[in-house]
């Protein structure tokens, strides 16, 4: 990246000259970071949406052409002929492995699957009725206090070691809050399983009963981890940079993104389409709510269709659609009504113009919704799980912020509009 030109900026008749900054991709960018200092003055940005806040060679996404790249491969590629580890290698080193490097990477993954027994405990300190997102977001910031070994963010060695820790152990974490909440025991993880079998085997095994996971079952959920590994500086993962800003151990800064993730802004649309679905309860209504979404009066919206960045189309959608449809004709939709009614909308969203003429087509979150649900997740699942897939792009984002020599401990300004200098007044004479 290199300034090739110049912008002006005139303010109260003096004239002010930024650097410009060409990326590999994207729309050039105005270099304001010494407009402060020369100007004495700040900018006005509400959401970060027109301001760069770093320089990352991770993810990039082209929303006008419905495109998402990780380190220059496209998304879709990635989904039908790669796998989540794979993914996963290409997102922390910047280079799709070789089968070596990528049988040595699967296997120090696979060592570190289980969770300190001590952590047993502090599960159980929550309540019976705690949401799994609120424990999921407890212990992975509680894994400081067990793993006190890679907690030294300036020791290179300890943050590859905490980084295979949590890519290894979050799907441990997610799965043993979902057995929690459901006051099953835990079942420890069985290395001989790959990651996304694994992790179904933990939510759904009983100690009472063989399981044997159906290899539909875990390539859907191998997709959903693949499609939503990372994308790009998303509010979760400028929450992880700014935790990490402040020098913040790895685990604190993964948790700090679990949080952020949780609002329903955010990670939980997939739980917003479902429970949408479950409004409209029967096929026949279908059409008195697509009515009502066209209606500008009615603040009724529908969930699943759209994206606030892609303005095309979702580039994860068609694959995720595809692991949709291998899924509910594996378990089948026929017993169940929301499933019913999630393959109907899409039919008749698909074919209404209004849809089509606004580009409002089914995107990821609706998919993977309803994967989830045919598996047997309940909708207060649907955000653990996302927080699982998105935990290998928090620690990409989190490493590249380590390694940039320009990085600073992260301070928004504002425009403050509140009470001008006063001085202060005793009780007694207010």
């Amino acid at each position: 990246m290199s300034e090739k030109r110049t912008a002006k900026l005139s303010i109260d008749g003096k004239d002010y000259e930024l650097g410009m900054m060409s990326p590999t991709a994207g729309p050039d960018v105005v270099d304001i970071s010494k407009l402060y200092g020369q100007a004495d003055v700040f900018t006005f940005d509400p959401g970060f949406t027109s301001t760069a806040s770093c320089e990352s060679a991770i993810t990039f996404i082209d929303g006008g052409k419905g495109e998402l790249l990780h380190r220059g491969y496209p998304i879709d590629q990635l989904a039908a002929k790669s796998h989540y580890l794979e993914v996963c290698y290409l997102l922390l080193y910047g280079e799709l492995p070789s089968a070596a490097q990528l049988e040595d990477f699967e296997g120090r993954v696979t060592k570190h699957t289980m969770l300190h027994e001590q952590m047993m405990n502090f599960y159980r300190g929550f309540r019976r009725d705690a949401h799994p997102m609120a424990i999921v977001c407890g212990v992975m910031g509680a894994m400081s206090a067990f793993y006190q070994d890679s907690t030294d963010i300036n020791d290179p060695w300890q943050r590859e070691v905490a980084s295979i820790r949590m890519i290894a152990k979050v799907p441990t974490v997610t799965a043993w809050a979902y057995k929690y909440s459901i006051g099953q025991p835990f079942v420890y993880p069985d290395n001989n399983l790959d990651y996304a079998s694994n992790f179904l085997r933990m939510c759904f095994a009983v100690p009472a009963e063989e399981y044997v996971v159906d290899p539909i079952l875990a390539r859907a959920m191998d997709r959903i981890f693949t499609l939503h590994a990372d994308h790009e500086q998303n509010a979760s993962t400028s929450t992880v940079r700014l935790a990490g800003s402040s020098g913040a151990n790895p685990f604190a800064c993964i948790a700090a993104g679990v949080a952020c993730l949780w609002g329903p802004a955010h990670g939980g649309a997939n739980q917003a389409c479902l429970e949408m679905l479950q409004e409209i309860g029967s096929v026949d209504r279908i059409p008195e709510f697509i009515a009502r979404a066209k209606d500008k009066n009615d603040p009724f919206r529908l969930m699943g269709f759209g994206h606030r960045v892609y303005k095309n189309f979702d580039p994860r959608a068609k694959v995720m659609k595809e692991s949709a449809d291998e899924v509910l004709e594996l378990l089948g939709v026929e017993n169940n009504p929301v499933l019913q009614v999630a393959k109907e909308l899409e039919k008749q969203a698909l074919a209404d113009p209004y849809f089509a003429e606004k580009k409002l087509f089914p995107n990821v979150d609706f998919y993977s919704g309803i994967i989830l649900e045919a598996m047997g997740f309940p909708t207060s699942m649907f955000t653990p799980i996302f927080a699982l897939s998105r935990t290998v792009g928090w620690i990409s984002q989190w490493k590249e912020m380590i390694g940039d020599e320009k990085q600073k401990i992260g301070r928004p300004r504002q425009l403050y509009t509140g009470a001008a200098y006063r001085d202060y007044v005793n009780v007694e004479d207010r």
